[in-house]
């Protein structure tokens, strides 16, 4: 059954058209945008029919070229189709089969205002413009270049303050980094504290390294200092292992009073902090890294797979000490020779030319959109006061605590067999009960639209109860 546009069949103003932002690209290529953005937020919906190209155009105040190229870009978004003289009307959903949406992987978000491609193009000229050739495509030490280091000295340096560049090293990626700290920090049986909820593959690499993971108790502001001294006392620990901000999977900062009495502590029993901290930048009045706090007992570690892009497989450790970085770093060879030189070369260049930050900002600017958009979606969810998302207005995952008449893997099961991936409590927890939560990740969706639908999805199945008979009939 057809249904009319209800702004149209009033003759009222289209409330979904907006006015042509300068700058924003062609204006045909705005207009398939309204119609996204419009489906996208419900004003427009499957089997709305849209005006006569002749009235968009006199309403946007363009062309009929102009219209036409539009709805053309709209058919291929697969936004609308036509119907011969019935007009042209919203598509219905798109089933595509064997394709999930994936809600478990933390990734940014693609900035809907940073073109990527001409950053890549324009950073890798420069690196090919300034850079001999033969050494780009040549084995290096580890660590990093002279110019990388400072180049990850100039990066953290609104995170950390002032740091040396001779205590900064260029790892090629983040769990490379820490597999290759541990290696080098403890000995076979050691133990590793941790936070019940942690980074999988801090367990993982602990594991077949043939380290033990001891969790230690939290509350409402993190680890509890007393719990803390109580496990080092049990253990004789050598490393604390903390994801303090926006930290992973609950997006739960710990405030400066706890990172002070933790990195107390930390000092008396000679525990080094292994501070892992990949979403600093997108907290609001986030507190100072354990780094700026205690710096000569903590390892930090930052990584730009989750501000920038997984694709740089680019990670910056800060050691404490000078003594610490000839067995990290053999420690690092035996797992990863070296980062990518033209990699770290482009790293480097975005740094120092300011390609870097203006891609954080839109980073940034999505991911605080995104986290709207679940915060308005999900809120809707609530089931008799029992649901609950934590999460930040920039952060690119939320912490999403389930109705009771659903549990964590029964939920993600059957999100699954629908068609959505998400991250159940079960893959971060490593002490005896698991709480009842899903982690949902923002940034894995292309676009807002994508996000927009899947989260929708999501809320409907939180709103309905498990099927009681899961018999199946051939």
């Amino acid at each position: 059954m057809t249904r009319t546009s209800s702004a149209e069949s009033t003759g009222e103003t289209l409330a979904w058209l907006s006015g042509f932002t300068p700058g924003a690209g062609p204006r045909y290529a705005q207009l398939a945008t309204f119609i996204e953005r419009a489906i996208a937020t419900g004003a427009l919906r499957p089997g709305d029919r849209l005006p006569p190209q002749r009235m968009l155009a006199d309403l946007l105040g363009v062309n009929l070229t102009t219209v036409t190229r539009g709805l053309n870009e709209a058919h291929r978004r697969h936004l609308i189709e036509s119907r011969g003289p019935l007009g042209t009307f919203v598509a219905p959903s798109r089933v595509e089969l064997a394709q999930l949406v994936d809600l478990s992987m933390n990734i940014p978000p693609p900035p809907a205002d940073v073109d990527l491609e001409a950053l890549l193009r324009d950073g890798m000229s420069q690196v090919l413009i300034r850079s001999d050739i033969d050494l780009l495509m040549t084995y290096h030490l580890g660590g990093g270049s002279k110019a990388d280091r400072h180049a990850g000295a100039q990066w953290l340096r609104p995170v950390i303050g002032a740091v040396d560049p001779a205590k900064v090293v260029v790892c090629p990626g983040a769990q490379s980094a820490l597999a290759a700290l541990i290696l080098s920090a403890t000995q076979a049986g050691d133990v590793i504290l941790t936070e019940p909820l942690v980074y999988p593959g801090l367990p993982l690499v602990a594991r077949q390294l043939g380290r033990r993971v001891e969790c230690v108790a939290t509350d409402a502001d993190g680890m509890r200092p007393d719990m803390l001294e109580a496990a080092c006392r049990e253990h004789d620990a050598r490393l604390l292992y903390l994801n303090p901000t926006l930290q992973n999977p609950t997006a739960a900062t710990m405030p400066e009073s706890r990172r002070l009495a933790i990195g107390a502590i930390a000092a008396r029993f000679a525990v080094r902090i292994v501070e892992d901290d990949p979403y600093w930048r997108f907290a609001e009045d986030a507190p100072p890294p354990f780094a700026r706090l205690v710096p000569q007992q903590t390892y930090y570690l930052s990584t730009l797979s989750k501000c920038l892009s997984p694709g740089l497989r680019t990670a910056y450790l800060v050691l404490p000490d000078a003594q610490s970085e000839a067995p990290f770093l053999a420690s690092l060879r035996s797992l990863s020779l070296m980062a990518t030189p033209l990699t770290t070369a482009l790293v480097a260049q975005w740094m120092h030319d300011g390609s870097a930050a203006q891609l954080l900002a839109g980073v940034q600017a999505e991911a605080r959109s995104r986290q709207q958009l679940a915060r308005r979606i999900l809120g809707g969810a609530a089931h008799a006061g029992s649901v609950k998302s934590t999460g930040s207005a920039g952060g690119i995952h939320v912490w999403h605590v389930l109705p009771d008449h659903w549990s964590a893997n029964e939920l993600t099961a059957f999100a699954r067999s629908e068609g959505l991936v998400v991250a159940p409590a079960s893959a971060f927890h490593s002490g005896r009960q698991a709480p009842n939560a899903v982690r949902i990740s923002l940034g894995g969706c292309a676009g807002r639209s994508e996000l927009t639908a899947a989260l929708r999805k999501l809320a409907d199945m939180l709103e309905r109860r498990p099927h009681s008979d899961t018999a199946i009939v051939v």
